[in-house]
């Protein structure tokens, strides 16, 4: 079992060159680790306004729960505008990218399995 209370856990800002980030700053505070756990981590993840992630694609489905701010979760053919409770389930293999709108930060919890692979743009 694995217990973790956000507030214990610290918080990183995206290094500069993180290949997974489009605009920034992003940070996150990883409250489980998929190596640890052995299949799921868990990612608290807030966006400055403007921020997002390129374009990119899980081996496995990923959850995602809205907690803050107003968000855009995007395919290649829609984009889709979150708030809080909003809860996304995004397929295995999906192309997408989640960030913050222009005028607001926004911040999710993401539950995933495997690592992220970026998707040319």
């Amino acid at each position: 079992m694995i217990i973790v209370n956000k507030k214990d856990v610290e918080t990183t800002p995206s290094p500069a060159g993180d290949p997974m980030v489009a605009r920034g700053p992003i940070s996150m505070q990883r409250l489980i680790d998929a190596n640890t756990s052995g299949g799921f981590g868990v990612l608290f993840v807030t966006f400055s306004p403007g921020a997002r992630l390129h374009f990119h694609t899980h081996p496995a489905e990923q959850i995602l729960y809205i907690t803050d701010g107003e968000g855009i979760i995007a395919t290649k053919e829609k984009e889709y505008t979150v708030k809080p409770g909003t809860v996304v389930f995004i397929p295995a293999g999906e192309v997408h990218w989640h960030g913050a709108t222009k005028n607001s930060s926004f911040s999710h919890i993401a539950l995933y399995k495997g690592e992220s692979k970026v998707v040319k743009e």
